[in-house]
């Protein structure tokens, strides 16, 4: 993959209370990231509206940020997404709720839709903020799948970009690839040898991954792994909540069907309550 994943960041921009801090979480990580800003906005064109937000990102055109504003009216998922593969975006940024009730839950957020049909990487904000809050620590995925070793790379970038000081990689282990029914002593005992062995397994694998990295991306992050034990998506999601993680990094979600939806697993968990932000990697 590219050393630099993001060279096009795109975020939605309404006139709501969080227009101002969308617009600055998104314009600092361009700076970080040496990338372009495409402010899309849902709506026609008016000269008031274009001026309002070139007003508000002013200061970061001083520090040389390149943007440009798009106006596309229409349906908010259907101009986000179509809006995100025609213009090459490779990070698209999505104010979303923390906790959704169960209205919103069937009905579809307009952020879980477009992280669903998004063409490219999508970052969650659930407390977008004016002044810039450090990014300490990131908790990623390491389970085992095609998408972990991009996935695992672009965490090393973000983190290494946004100075973060610690990244932990966490594979999720189900219970049920212990294969030892505890009843007494002696099946406990067993049951922890399997343990172990998984533990070390998934610590070797993800090892491998990392071995692949860039030493240039890895420099300043103190990365370490984490094995769990639980169902996945919702045991990184609690954990990452647990730790207080600023970031958690995911693989994207693959296509989800009509009983994926009523019964969610996997990356379901996070969308339906978000621990912290989420980048969903593609």
């Amino acid at each position: 993959m590219s050393p630099n994943p993001f060279k096009i960041i795109g975020v939605g921009a309404t006139f709501s209370p969080n227009l101002k801090a969308n617009l600055y979480e998104a314009a600092r990580l361009c700076i970080h990231f040496n990338a372009t800003l495409v402010v899309i906005h849902v709506g026609d064109h008016t000269d008031e509206k274009h001026h309002s937000f070139k007003k508000l990102l002013t200061s970061f055109h001083e520090e040389g940020l390149e943007s440009e504003i798009v106006f596309k009216p229409g349906d908010p998922v259907k101009v986000m997404i179509e809006a995100a593969s025609t213009l090459k975006i490779d990070l698209l940024i999505v104010g979303a709720l923390q906790r959704e009730n169960l209205v919103n839950y069937y009905l579809g957020s307009i952020a879980r839709k477009i992280t669903r049909g998004a063409s490219c990487s999508v970052l969650l904000l659930i407390n977008p903020s004016v002044t810039r809050i450090p990014c300490k620590h990131v908790v990623v995925n390491g389970l085992e799948d095609p998408k972990t070793e991009q996935t695992i790379t672009t965490a090393f970038y973000v983190a290494h970009g946004l100075s973060a000081d610690k990244m932990t990689i966490v594979e999720e282990i189900t219970e049920s690839e212990i294969h030892v029914n505890v009843d007494d002593d002696n099946s406990l005992r067993r049951a922890n040898i399997a343990k172990e062995k998984l533990r070390r397994r998934e610590e070797s694998r993800v090892q491998q991954i990392i071995n692949k990295v860039p030493q240039e991306i890895q420099q300043r992050v103190d990365a370490r792994s984490q094995a769990i034990f639980g169902k996945r998506g919702y045991s990184i999601g609690h954990y990452a909540e647990v730790v207080r993680a600023d970031l958690l990094i995911m693989n994207a979600p693959s296509k989800t069907s009509f009983w994926d939806r009523l019964f969610p697993h996997d990356i379901e968990h996070i969308l339906t309550e978000l621990p912290t932000d989420v980048l969903i990697v593609r």
